[in-house]
């Protein structure tokens, strides 16, 4: 079932891939319109989340944010199934990296390094960073359920130097270039919010108490990578560029949570200056008022354990 639906759909999918980006994007406003106004996807989520992050908006304000939000969205699928055939020309002419000799400086420096971003602007056409940069980039994925779908995926990922790995081997991946003294990159997308019952530390994001995901905190201090934000912002339609932000070249000296807190701000601060541009159909604020309900369950679970 999954080679039929792989095999009807696939053909389809590598055609809109070659169409040129001013046929896509008259694709992409036809999709908008259906999506925005016909059925309405996630719009409830996406009004929820807008009035949590930006209560000093007036509704018509917040209702232009969605809007905007939702025509970038439409672009960033059209966006993704271009990226399938995209040529290394045009991609690196419609996503550029402004200073990629600050990267460039740590990885001489022998430091392998840790990239933290959020899902601002386009993550999908990142993976071109290793055609900048003096090293490949490693970033974790999810696999899809229909395995032929998720090759071409991967494999779309792969193809200017950018390696996939399933994101449950990470810390594995990570650890065996360690143990190796293999120099590498780690790109990892950290503002999505953990499992209750996985939370390790809440903290304010924009003024709401929440969890987060402190993989890159514990991962950087654990094998001394260097951690470097990627403040990617769209420029017009169909262009991004991102400028690498330095948190920190030395993570053991970074206090507790120190480096999710810079992550945090970091993200906020670029929201805040294209907020239109951010995921809001995904529920960053679903655990806003849980800290208690969580520290509850962290309690009986401390308990339990005192108890074996």
């Amino acid at each position: 079932m999954q080679f039929i639906a792989f095999i009807l759909i696939y053909p389809l999918v590598w055609l809109l891939s070659k169409l040129p980006m001013r046929i896509l994007y008259l694709k992409s406003n036809v999709l908008f319109f259906f999506v925005f106004y016909v059925f309405g996807y996630r719009k409830k989520v996406v009004d929820y989340n807008l009035q949590i992050a930006f209560p000093e908006k007036t509704a018509i304000e917040r209702k232009a944010i969605a809007k905007q939000f939702f025509k970038h969205f439409t672009d960033l699928l059209v966006e993704t199934i271009k990226a399938i055939s995209i040529s290394k020309k045009e991609i690196l002419r419609r996503y550029k990296y402004e200073n990629p000799k600050l990267v460039n400086n740590l990885l001489e420096q022998g430091k392998s390094i840790v990239f933290v971003s959020a899902h601002q602007a386009n993550w999908e056409w990142s993976v071109n960073s290793p055609l900048v940069l003096n090293c490949n980039v490693n970033g974790a994925y999810t696999s899809l359920g229909n395995r032929y779908f998720d090759r071409i995926v991967k494999k779309s990922r792969e193809r200017f130097g950018f390696l996939c790995y399933e994101s449950s081997k990470t810390v594995k991946i990570i650890h065996k270039n360690y143990i190796k003294k293999k120099q590498a990159i780690y790109l990892l997308i950290s503002d999505q919010s953990p499992q209750l019952e996985h939370t390790q530390y809440w903290t304010n994001f924009f003024n709401v108490k929440v969890p987060f995901h402190v993989g890159a905190t514990s991962l950087a201090k654990k094998f001394d990578l260097a951690v470097v934000y990627c403040y990617t912002k769209k420029i017009k339609r169909g262009y991004y560029s991102t400028e690498f932000k330095l948190i920190t070249d030395n993570p053991k000296e970074e206090q507790d949570f120190g480096v999710t807190e810079k992550y945090i701000s970091l993200t906020e601060q670029l929201i805040r200056e294209q907020p239109e541009y951010y995921l809001w159909s995904h529920n960053r604020f679903k655990h806003k008022d849980k800290f208690d309900e969580w520290a509850q369950m962290k309690s009986k679970k401390t308990k339990r354990k005192r108890t074996f």
